[in-house]
Parts: C-alpha cells; sequence; structure tokens
C-alpha cells in the first residue's frame, strides 16, 4: 500500500464540515453505541487505557479516555477524524479487524508503523441490522497495559451494541429470541431475528446468521413458515402473555430451538387483530419508491443476481466484502448486462437501502446540461433554468446511493469537477456561492475501455484511480453458464405457465444476444404474448427479426453471402481482412467474424 514503517504519523483529524458529515452519516452508530462505550470505560477505570468507536473505513467516530493516555503531543492520533484503516496505518486491530471481520488484538511492535508500537489495541467489528460491518469498537492501552482479558470485554461490548441496534431500531417489529439450549435465551449467544406482519424475516443479529448458517440476504428470503414452520398467528397466540414458556421449533434441516417472541404490546394489532388505520399503517410501511422494483418483477438481490454462474458468484462474493464501506465501485460490461440491476442489488443490500437511490445516465443528458443535472443550480443560473433553481442528483442522493452509468461518455471537462466533488463531498450548484455538503455513495458502470480512453486522452486519469475501488466486469450474456434459468425466471414472470421446448432452448443458446440480458428479455416477454395460449414455448412463436439473425448468423460462419438491408454481402469468410463489408456484417450481426484467415487468397468484397 506504498507505507514507509519509519514514516511519521501525521493524523490529520477531521473537522469544521467535514467533522459535522462524518458524525452525521454515523448518527445511529454513535447513538447506539455511545451508551455502552460509557459502561465499558467505567469497567476498564484505571488501566490507562481509552475506548474508541470508528465507523466503517475505519475513521474514528468518538474516543473516550485519550486525556489520561496519551501526552498532548500524540492525543491527535485517537481524535474523531482521525483514519485507522490499514491503507493508512497498515496492521492495527482496527483496521485488521474490519478487513478479516473478526476480533483482533494487535500488541505493541506487532504494529506495522513504528509510530504505533508503543500501543496495545483490542478491537472488534460491529455489524448492522442487516449483516453488514457498520464499524468498530477499540480498547488502546499503553505498552503492556491492555491486558489480554480486554479482548473479551470488546467482544462483549461489541455484541451488545448490535442487539441493541436491532432491538431499538425495530419497535414495530416481532422479535423472535432463540437458542439450541433454552437457557442461553436472554444472553448474549441468543439469536435475535425481527419479524414483519406477514412473516417475513427482516434483520437478524451476528448470533442468528451464525445458528442458522444464512446470510442477511438468505435470510430475508425466508418466512415464518419457512424457517420454523410457525404461522404468525400461533406465534402471537403463544406469546400473548408475557410469562409463556419457550416454543420448540425445528427448521427444515432438522435442528431443534428453543423460541420465545417479544413485541410491543401496540404493535400486536399489526399482527392479526383489527387496530385503527394509523397503527396499520405503521407496520406496513413499503420500501420507498426508490428502491422501486424492474419492470416486471419483484427487486433483485445481490444473490439473485449472482448465483447460477461462477463469474457471477465471485463478482458476489466480492461486492459483499466491500459493501458499506465507503469503496468506490466501477461495473463494467456491454449494454443490457445488468450493471442497474446490480447497481440497486448492492444499494439494496447496504445500510443506506432505505435511502434514496438515484441513477443517472451521462450518455443520455446533452452535454450543456449535464452539469446542471448532476451538480444543481440557482434561480436564473441560465437561460430556462426554474424560477426555484434546482438541488442537482448529487443533494437528491445525499445519504443514499447515486448511480452514474456510462461514466465513460462524461464531457471530458465536467470530469474535473466530478473529481473535485468525489474528494470534498461538497457540491457548488451552477450560479451559487455556497458550497453543499452531500453524503453519497456512488456506483459508476460503463460499457467502453477506459485503459483506451485515458491512452487517447478522452478519460480523466486521476478520475479513473478515485473511481475503481473495485472494479467488476459483468460477463455478457453469451458466456454466461445460466442463460437457460434466465430464460426460465423471464417466463415465469409472465404468469403464463408457460415452458421451454428444447429445441427453444437449444435456439437460443446458440444465438450471440449482442443485446444481453435486455433483449433476452423482450424476446422472451414477446415469444410468450405470441405463444398465446398454447403452453409450450418453439421457434416458431419467436420475433422474426430474431430468425432472420439467427439465419444470418448461421450464413456468415458458412461464407455464404447475406442478404441485408440495401442489398447483398458476402460472408466475411471470403472478405478481405479489414474491409468495409467484412466491418458492415460484424456490426449487423453483433459478433467476432470467424473464418477468413484461411481465405485471404480468395477475397473479394
Amino acid at each position: 500500500m506504498g507505507l514507509s514503517r519509519i514514516a511519521a504519523f501525521d493524523p490529520h483529524p477531521a473537522s469544521g464540515a467535514s467533522l459535522a458529515l462524518l458524525l452525521e452519516r454515523n448518527s445511529k452508530l454513535h447513538a447506539v453505541a455511545a451508551p455502552l462505550m460509557d459502561m465499558l470505560h467505567e469497567v476498564i477505570a484505571g488501566t490507562q487505557s481509552s475506548v474508541v468507536l470508528c465507523d466503517a473505513t475505519g475513521t474514528i467516530v468518538r474516543s473516550i479516555g485519550v486525556d489520561d493516555l496519551l501526552p498532548d503531543a500524540r492525543k491527535a492520533v485517537l481524535a474523531p477524524g482521525v483514519n485507522w484503516s490499514e491503507p493508512s496505518q497498515g496492521t492495527n486491530a482496527v483496521g485488521t479487524a474490519l478487513v478479516a471481520e473478526s476480533p483482533m488484538f494487535v500488541q505493541a511492535d506487532e504494529h506495522y508503523l513504528y509510530a504505533n508500537q508503543s500501543l496495545t489495541c483490542s478491537a472488534a467489528p460491529i455489524s448492522d441490522p442487516r449483516g453488514s460491518v457498520a464499524g468498530a469498537l477499540d480498547v488502546t492501552g499503553i505498552g503492556q497495559s491492555c491486558h489480554p482479558h480486554t479482548m473479551a470485554l470488546v467482544r462483549m461490548s461489541s455484541r451488545m451494541i448490535e442487539n441493541r441496534w436491532l432491538t431499538e431500531g425495530a419497535p414495530q417489529l416481532m422479535r423472535l429470541h432463540f437458542h439450541a439450549r433454552s437457557e442461553f435465551i436472554g444472553s448474549l449467544k441468543e439469536g435475535i431475528l425481527t419479524v414483519a406482519p406477514d412473516g417475513r424475516i427482516r434483520d437478524a443479529n451476528r448470533s442468528a446468521h451464525g445458528q442458522l448458517g444464512l446470510s442477511g440476504a438468505a435470510l430475508r428470503r425466508q418466512t415464518l413458515s419457512t424457517l420454523f414452520g410457525l404461522s404468525v398467528g400461533s406465534v402471537v397466540d403463544s406469546f400473548r402473555s408475557g410469562n409463556a414458556c419457550p416454543l420448540v421449533v425445528h427448521t427444515s434441516q432438522g435442528q431443534a430451538f428453543h423460541v420465545v417472541a417479544h413485541f410491543n404490546w401496540p404493535v400486536l394489532h399489526g399482527f392479526g387483530e383489527p387496530a385503527p388505520a394509523k397503527v396499520k399503517t405503521a407496520v406496513s410501511t413499503a420500501e420507498p419508491p426508490s428502491i422501486a422494483a424492474p419492470a416486471g418483477g419483484d427487486p433483485f438481490t445481490l444473490d439473485e443476481l449472482t448465483r447460477g454462474d461462477k463469474r457471477m458468484a465471485v463478482i458476489g462474493a466480492k461486492l459483499r466484502r466491500v459493501i458499506d464501506r465507503d469503496v468506490p465501485l466501477l461495473v463494467l460490461g456491454e449494454t443490457g448486462t445488468g450493471k442497474e440491476l446490480l447497481a440497486r442489488a448492492i444499494h439494496r443490500e447496504s445500510r443506506r437501502a432505505h435511502k434514496p437511490f438515484i441513477a443517472v445516465n451521462c450518455a443520455s443528458i446533452p452535454e450543456a446540461l449535464i452539469e446542471a443535472e448532476l451538480f444543481g443550480y440557482e434561480e436564473g443560473a441560465f437561460t430556462g433554468a426554474r424560477r426555484s433553481g434546482s438541488p442537482g442528483k448529487f443533494v437528491q442522493a445525499h445519504t443514499g446511493t447515486l448511480f452514474l452509468d456510462e461514466i465513460g461518455d462524461m464531457p471530458l471537462a465536467l470530469q474535473a469537477r466530478l473529481l473535485r466533488v468525489i474528494q470534498d463531498r461538497q457540491v457548488i450548484p451552477l450560479g451559487g456561492a455556497k458550497a453543499v455538503a452531500v453524503d453519497v455513495s456512488i456506483i459508476c458502470a460503463t460499457h467502453r475501455d477506459l485503459h483506451e480512453m485515458i491512452a487517447a486522452r478522452a478519460f480523466r486519469e486521476d478520475l479513473y484511480y478515485r473511481l475503481n475501488g473495485l472494479t467488476v466486469k459483468l460477463p455478457a450474456l453469451r458466456e454466461r453458464e445460466d442463460l437457460v434459468l434466465l430464460a426460465q425466471r423471464i417466463v415465469a414472470e409472465q404468469k403464463g405457465g408457460n415452458s421451454l421446448a428444447p429445441d427453444l432452448v437449444a435456439l437460443l443458446e446458440t444465438f450471440h444476444w449482442p443485446g444481453n440480458a435486455r433483449q433476452l428479455h423482450n424476446v422472451l416477454r414477446t415469444t410468450c404474448a405470441m405463444a398465446g395460449e398454447r403452453s409450450t414455448l418453439r421457434p416458431e412463436h419467436l420475433p422474426e427479426d430474431l430468425l432472420d439473425a439467427r439465419n444470418a448468423s448461421a450464413s456468415v460462419d458458412a461464407g455464404r453471402p447475406v442478404r441485408m438491408p440495401g442489398g447483398w454481402l458476402a460472408g466475411p469468410a471470403s472478405a478481405p481482412p479489414g474491409s468495409a463489408a467484412q466491418s458492415l456484417c460484424a456490426k449487423a450481426l453483433g459478433k467476432p467474424i470467424r473464418g477468413y484467415e484461411e481465405r485471404r487468397d480468395n477475397h473479394r468484397a
């Protein structure tokens, strides 16, 4: 990471607007953790140790006891706003715990930087109710003053923070507390699930994930019925009184658990009892419109988008490691491969899930308007501007996610301003003088080769390295192993009871699909409509232009002339390399040309 072990530690703590933005962004983490930090500090009083809370990026949000621990010249190293991630500090308890997602004890010279080797630190990650790492709790001491038993206290405190966050954040939901041994219910080892009135599992604590062996995304696809074989009504009836005994339930894998349900009494109305409309509305509020489902179906989860294909599974695993870590994401792939669907799924997996998701296609906005569209403008900033001005997409996405599609088509002059906004997290609207602080998670996507554009000086190199914290490339549909599964899902979404005939499946698997998943979706919707009341979809139900393109593809591969709009073209097998005929054939068919190498001596246009 380019760090020198002998470099002096220059902390640069945040101040002013940057510190205010940091605290606002982590307000929930701070509110939940603060009382438990105070309690932990009382427990370790007299040990010359401080208690530190960091966010998911390793930046300190709050610290206690620094005055008694460090001399004035060193106090700044544990001040709010100082970053302790591995890229900034090398191996250390906080940064390494966030990367490993497990507790870390780093003592004295185990620190990478010599400047930190006077410290001994114990840190444990903190997960939010959706299972994403939201930060870390740390106890730092001088030299050997931090006893190894401190690690156990830190782990217990981080678990208590997680459980408090889960239970206090779900006042309108039923909570299930469970464990394989009934005596552990009520302890830090119990699993906790929150359940919606319709029986869907919402969130879970770390112990629940471990006992059930399910990720957060997998748990959120479960209901009380599919997970424990329980109905909402039976649970409400069993725990209507406060002294009911635990229920013994079994999962579909045969695991036995003891379960106790808790809910605030007014919420009971939302679980099957009549109640005023106001209460019903409160417990059945749908997801905000910013998390809209794609046309034709429910919102896709990251798990649904990345399973069934090995390359997509690897992409999903990488993305889960960086969600909520403030790591910029760059998604590459051909047009129609599902870049925006992936961005929306990432947003729904993050702790920003119930905040705005704003998508901007940089290629569809006129060059003269894209700056105003992104950064907003004040009244009278330009001719035709709204009288009240416009906030711009960055401000609209505040606290949420901004998806910049086709970033490679952004004008070069505007790229410098985008870089400045990303670095400073502040936007100055057109015609305005006052900067507006913005807190956004940025996901960019493009179908272009940005390295070639950088070489051609059409894309800023510094912007590229600011955007590609993690770069993933979506495979084209023709390269995916789950093409047939995708086709079956699309057909099932049409709710016509259709199935795919084997000869149609074979045709779908051999077509090139230049429009990728978007083209497959439209083709199958049309096919279902053309099949009418017939339950089995066959090749004759496909749109004619697809069949024409398929036949043309077969002819080109065989070296036969193909009739194209405007006349006949020879197959590229007999066209000179690089000729207009060959290029036009390739463009029309949307696929690379094969076969001309061995026929160069017999070519004709």
